[in-house]
C-alpha cells in the first residue's frame, strides 16, 4: 500500500466509478501499486454483487460492485472524473462500507464546487480533492 500524496491517507484499493473513473482509477491504482475495484451501474458486472440505490436530481439509480471485491477493513480511494452534487460518489462510499471497507478518500479530475458534492463527501468523512475547480 502507498500514499497518494504526502498528506493523503494510505489506501489498500482504488475504486473506479463508472465509466471514466475506470480510466483514471486504473492509472492511479497502478501508480500506487494497489488493486482496482470497479463500481458500475447495477446489472453490468458478472457474478455475485452488492448494490446500493441512490437519488439523482431526476430520479434514482443503483450502483454495484463484486461482493468479494474487498476484504473487511480495506481502505478505499474513490476515483472519478467529475464531482458535481456528489450523489454517485456518496453512494460509492456507502457501497464500500456495505461491503466492509472504508472509503477514506476521493480524488476527481474536476470539481464543480457550486454544486456542493465535494463538501458533502468531506462532511461524510471522505477526504476529497480535485485537480481542477470550476468555480462558476
Amino acid at each position: 500500500m502507498r500514499r497518494l500524496a504526502t498528506d493523503a491517507p494510505e489506501v489498500d484499493l482504488v475504486a473506479g466509478i463508472e465509466a471514466r473513473g475506470f480510466l483514471f482509477g486504473a492509472a492511479v491504482a497502478r501508480e500506487l501499486g494497489v488493486g482496482l475495484v470497479l463500481i458500475r451501474k447495477d446489472g453490468k458486472l458478472p457474478g455475485r454483487t452488492v448494490a446500493v440505490d441512490y437519488a439523482l436530481e431526476y430520479g434514482s439509480d443503483r450502483i454495484a460492485m463484486h461482493a468479494d471485491a474487498l476484504t473487511p477493513g480495506a481502505r478505499v480511494l474513490l476515483v472519478d472524473d467529475l464531482v458535481a452534487t456528489g450523489g454517485t460518489a456518496l453512494a460509492a462510499a456507502r457501497l464500500v462500507a456495505q461491503a466492509g471497507g472504508v472509503a477514506t478518500a476521493a480524488r476527481f479530475v474536476i470539481d464543480l464546487p457550486a454544486l456542493g458534492g465535494a463538501d458533502r463527501l468531506r462532511a461524510a468523512g471522505v477526504r476529497t480533492e480535485a485537480l481542477i475547480r470550476y468555480d462558476d
